[in-house]
C-alpha cells in the first residue's frame, strides 16, 4: 500500500528553502521537475557549505559509477554528469532521499541548481501529488 505521507521531505525542503530565503529565488524547471536558482560563482563556497549541511553525499562525473543505483538513476534522467558538474544528495539509504544537480555555467560566471525529492516507490497518481506538494513549499 503507498500513501502520501511526505512528511519528512516536506520538513527537510522546508529547512532548505529557509536557509537560503533572501539568498537564491527559486523558480520550477518544467524539464527537469525541479525547482531552479541561479547564482554567480563569487557565492559558490556559501551555497556549497549550506548544502553540504542537508545534502552530504557529493558525487561527481568520475565518482557517480560508483553510486547506489537510486542515484545512477536520477542521473540518468538529469542527463548524466559532465566535468565540473555535482550531483548532492541526502543519504541514498534513508527513507528521505533529496537531490541537488550543481551546473556551473560555460561562462564561468553563474552556476545553477536544481533540488528535488526522490520518490523511491510512487504510483503515477500519487507522484502527480507529490510533486504538486513539492511545488508548493517552493512557492513555485
Amino acid at each position: 500500500m503507498h500513501d502520501l505521507d511526505t512528511s519528512g521531505i516536506e520538513k527537510r525542503c522546508k529547512e532548505i528553502l529557509s536557509v537560503f530565503k533572501g539568498v537564491l529565488a527559486w523558480k520550477w524547471d518544467n524539464r527537469f521537475e525541479t525547482v531552479l536558482a541561479e547564482f554567480g560563482v563569487d557565492k559558490k563556497d556559501d551555497i556549497q557549505e549550506i548544502l553540504g549541511r542537508y545534502l552530504s553525499f557529493t558525487w561527481d562525473s568520475a565518482s557517480i559509477g560508483n553510486a547506489p543505483h537510486i542515484v545512477q538513476t536520477i542521473n540518468d534522467r538529469l542527463g548524466r554528469l559532465r566535468a565540473g558538474q555535482l550531483l548532492l544528495t541526502s543519504d541514498p539509504n534513508g527513507n528521505i532521499l533529496i537531490y541537488c544537480a550543481w551546473w556551473p555555467w560555460g561562462n564561468g560566471k553563474t552556476i545553477s541548481i536544481r533540488i528535488a525529492p526522490s520518490f523511491k516507490q510512487s504510483l503515477d497518481s500519487e507522484r502527480v501529488e507529490k510533486i504538486r506538494l513539492f511545488r508548493g513549499w517552493f512557492g513555485v
